[in-house]
């Protein structure tokens, strides 16, 4: 009987040393680098749009490509319903000679009310 309680009591000891000391809960992974906090990205519709879409082609936030950057489009128009209006019909039908000879292609699958969220967006950037 007693070597019973010696041999489990053994085995309980060996046990209890591979545990952890702490009792804190963890709810986040180790990092590698615990100075390094990364947090989500949040997005607006109409920016989350613009990034699905083809706009990156011709057009930056803060920089001219082909296009001219969002920025800029945004100092040049007020933001009001009809500037979002006008936008918008640019970014489904197209258009040239506003910011030189280059057209803006149209996207004609771009429903009116996604075009308005894009262009609310690219309004929103006015500094």
């Amino acid at each position: 009987m007693k070597k019973r309680f010696l041999i489990v009591g053994t085995v309980v000891l060996f046990a209890i040393s591979f545990t952890r000391a702490d009792s804190k809960v963890k709810t986040e992974p180790d990092s590698p680098n615990p100075a390094i906090n990364i947090t989500p990205i949040q997005m607006t519709g109409g920016e989350l749009l613009i990034a699905k879409a083809d706009c990156i082609g011709c057009h930056h936030k803060t920089n001219k490509l082909i296009g001219p950057s969002y920025t800029d489009v945004a100092k040049k128009y007020p933001n009001n319903e009809k500037s979002i209006s006008y936008l918008a019909d640019k970014i489904i039908k197209g258009g040239s000679g506003v910011w030189g000879k280059i057209p803006m292609t149209p996207h004609p699958k771009v429903t009116n009310a996604d075009a308005k969220l894009m262009a609310k967006y690219i309004l929103s950037l006015k500094k």
